[in-house]
Formats: C-alpha cells, structure tokens, sequence
C-alpha cells in the first residue's frame, strides 16, 4: 500500500477476495504504523470490526440491515439488481421512494418487493409500467399499505389489476393519469381508507357512482377532475345517502363547482365531518368569502371543518341564524308558516333549501333521528331557533354580511360621565379592529379595553368578546345591541 492516500479515496468502491465494499476511513490508526482504509462490507457479516481500535471512533458503518427507509428518486433504477441482494443487504426496508426512475415493467417491481417481506409504503410516480400480457404475477405485496402511482400512466383497469397484489391497502394515489372509472371494484380495494384521484380530468359525476360503496373509504381528494355537480339519487330531501357511507373527509378544490346544490347533496353523506372547496367558481376568495363561507357551514350539518378552518359551535349557530332570516321571506312566500300544522311548502323551495325546515324547528334531535318526525335528520344538539318571526323578516337587511353595517349603541358603565354614543360598524369588523377605533376615540390603550354586549332581547344577559381576531357577527351582535366599553 501506498504511504499516502488521496483525499478522494473515502466513499470509493472496493473488491476484497470478492467481496465488496465501500471505504469509510483514511488514515493512520496509532499505535500502528502506516495509513489504513477502513471499510463498510456490503455483507453485514462478513467484518470484524466496527469502525473503531483501542477505545477510539474513527468511522462508523450505517448497518443496513437495520435501515428502514430509502430514497432513491431520480436515481436511473431500471431493475432489481442481482437475485436476493436488496433482501440480504436490508431486509427491514418499510418505506421506499423509486419515483421518476427507468423502471418499465411490473415484474421487475414484483422482484424487488419480494425480497422486502416489511414494505409498508411504495412510491413509483413517473415510472412508466407495463404489465405483462400473460398470466398475472405471482408476487404480492402482502404488507404493503400505501401505495403511490402519479403520473405513470396506469388505467382503472390496471389499478383494479394491481390492487389484488396488495390485501391489505389502505391508502392509493392515482394522481394525473387520464383515469376512467370503467368499472366497479368488488374483491379489491375493499381496505382503502384514503383515495387520491386528482388531476384525471376524464372522470365525472357518473364515474363516482362505481367507487361509491367502498366499505372504508373516509379521504377522497378529487382536486382538479372538472367536477361541477353531484347527486344522490337514492336519498331525498332530508335523508342521508347509501352511497360512500364511511367517507369523513372530501377535497373537492380547483373544480368547476358553482351551484349551491352541489353542497345541499353533500348534506346527504351519513359521515362527512371535513371539506375543501377552494378555487371554485362559488368559492374563490373575493368580498363576499365570509358569506359564502357561512352559507356552507348553514347547508351541512354535520360539517366541523371546512378548507382546513374548525367550525366552532359559536360559528355554526351564527351561520345557521343568518341562513335563516336570509331567506325567511322566501320561505314564506313559498308556503311557510309559524304554525307547523299550516306549514305548506313547495318542492322547489325545499329542493333549493333542504336544511332549512329543519332549522325553523325548535324541539330536539337526537342520534336516532328527530323526535315526532316522519323523515331522517342529521345528529345534532338541541336547537331553538324556531321558525322566523314576522318582525325578523320586516327588518331583514340584505344577505351581504361582509358589508352589513350594524347600528350600535356604545357605553361605559365604569364611567358615567360619558355619553351614550351611537355607532354603525361593519358585521365583519373584528373585536380587535372594534378596540383600535375605540382607543383612538378614548384616548385609552388598547390592552386595557374590555368589551362586552348585550341585546334588547335579552335584557341583563352580557356576553364577553374576548377573541380579538373574531368578527361582531361572529358574535352574533345584531342591529340596535349595546356595546358595553371597560377600562
């Protein structure tokens, strides 16, 4: 050996008796004389040393035996390599990424995951895969529970194919392949929880209809497919659907969605706790996003989440009120009436605001349905809304929240030498917008502001606006409420 070593040397490649492997250390190794390599055989067993002498680290092996993640993206991988060395180098692999490589066939796929008996997560994105034309493959991916296959081209058919390798799948990424839903699984993918089909701007309404009873399906992300409407036709008005009975999850963003009955019939998934909807037509964000907001959260009942955000209960309550006095005019001209037993409805009305009967009751619903009623009704809490009063509807103001300006009156029950001041503030101006105007008129910092309310209606009852980033409507302050000001 040389008495000197380049500074290169460390990462090269070696062949020892014909055995491989990769040199990790140059240098000297004192007490002894002359520079040494150290090195990291391929074969786990076949070193005596683990990269130390005498007490002293100098390099340290990665045991791969023990390595449970690979990623090898962009990495030119064509095949398996030689028979049996990726299961005898790291047999614990559980996660690998093989996307945008030159793999072409399934086969070669089914060689390398035959020799990973623990792979649990598998992303062969931009790969370019054939099957066989043959009798099918024999391997099975018999661990495998994600499975991810954007952009590579596959068919439903291919899907449905390739989803009876995998028993136990339990999440499917299909983004960007010009995907037809042609037909309906039935032996497979049976375990899916979560399904992504993005981007396959091929697919519709009616294409839905065959994944619609996958028995576990609760994420279905169906972003950019050109989707604009939905139906359940086995459910009607007030009922809830047969169809995706486990889904709680739905993205539908950057669609072509813009009727509202698009939501009433979301209203009709037994499970749906979570929605996304952004960049569409009927929700993109402009000054009226807060309304539109509103009007969803008012639409679906069991909704908790919408485009990521928590719908707190204050929130819905508000929504579901506005909703309400909204369209109570419509509602009365359309047959209601105070008095259930006078109450005539059209169909067109109830087609166009299905939810809507139901938040003019004042009883409670429970898990089994609403009680003395002859149709199903979401799971809820006690509700007192009631149907609209004539004078809600006499001083009804445009459905146009964002602008709705609020008449106010303003005092300070800490100080009695100030005046009563009357104020009209924007619905949407928030408590911490409300406190700034507030501390420029008072002189007063705003760290020291208080607010409160209360309402005609409810003489006595104060209620504290302690979240600054809300708005007033979020609070339901309304026309003519008194806005109480402590410092």
């Amino acid at each position: 050996m040389s008495d000197t070593l380049t500074p290169d040397v460390i990462g090269r490649r070696v062949e020892v008796n014909g055995e491989h492997a990769t040199v990790r250390f140059a240098g000297v190794v004192p007490p002894v004389a002359g520079p040494w390599l150290g090195v990291e055989w391929d074969n786990p067993e076949r070193g005596k040393h683990d990269g130390s002498h005498e007490g002293t680290v100098y390099f340290k092996c990665s045991q791969l035996s023990k390595l449970q993640e690979v990623s090898l993206r962009n990495c030119a991988v064509s095949c398996a390599g030689e028979k049996g060395g990726v299961a005898e180098a790291c047999p614990n692999i559980r996660r690998v990424d093989l996307s945008k490589n030159l793999l072409s066939s399934w086969d070669e796929v089914i060689h390398i995951a035959d020799q990973l008996r623990h792979l649990e997560v598998l992303n062969l994105s931009e790969n370019k895969l054939k099957f066989p034309s043959g009798s099918a493959l024999t391997g099975t991916f018999s661990a495998l529970k994600v499975l991810v296959l954007n952009q590579t081209g596959i068919t439903w058919a291919e899907v449905l194919r390739c989803a009876a390798w995998c028993p136990g799948l339990e999440e499917l990424y299909l983004e960007s392949n010009n995907i037809v839903i042609s037909e309906r699984p039935t032996d497979v993918l049976q375990t899916v929880k979560l399904l992504d089909l993005s981007s396959n701007q091929l697919i519709d309404e009616n294409q839905l209809y065959l994944i619609a009873h996958l028995p576990r399906l609760e994420q279905l992300i169906l972003s950019d497919v050109g989707i604009s409407s939905i139906h359940f036709p086995d459910a009607g008005i007030g009922c809830k659907t047969s169809m995706f009975p486990s889904l709680q999850y739905l993205v539908v963003n950057d669609n072509q969605i813009s009727q509202w009955s698009f939501f009433n019939e979301l209203d009709k998934l037994p499970s749906l706790r979570a929605l996304s909807c952004l960049r569409n037509p009927l929700t993109k964000e402009d000054k009226e996003a807060n309304t539109t907001r509103q009007l969803i959260i008012a639409s679906i009942g069991q909704l908790k989440t919408l485009n990521k955000c928590e719908i707190l209960p204050k929130e819905r309550r508000t929504a579901e009120l506005d909703y309400r006095k909204a369209f109570g005019n419509e509602w009365k001209q359309a047959g209601g009436h105070q008095d259930p037993d006078k109450n005539r409805l059209s169909e067109e009305f109830l087609r166009a605001h299905p939810r809507y009967q139901f938040l003019c009751l004042s009883t409670c619903v429970y898990a089994g349905g609403l009680q003395g009623a002859d149709f199903p009704l979401e799971q809820s809490v006690p509700l007192e809304y009631g149907a609209p009063e004539d004078w809600e509807l006499k001083t009804q103001q445009p459905f146009m929240l964002k602008n709705q300006l609020l008449t106010l009156k303003i005092k300070y029950p800490d100080q009695l030498d100030q005046k009563v001041l009357e104020k009209q503030l924007p619905g949407s101006m928030t408590i911490q917008k409300v406190k700034g105007w507030l501390s420029r008129l008072l002189k007063v910092p705003v760290s020291d502001l208080l607010l409160s309310y209360e309402s005609p209606k409810e003489p006595g009852i104060e209620i504290k606006l302690e979240n600054d980033l809300q708005s007033l409507r979020f609070y339901s302050v309304e026309n003519e409420d008194c806005l109480l000001v402590r410092w």
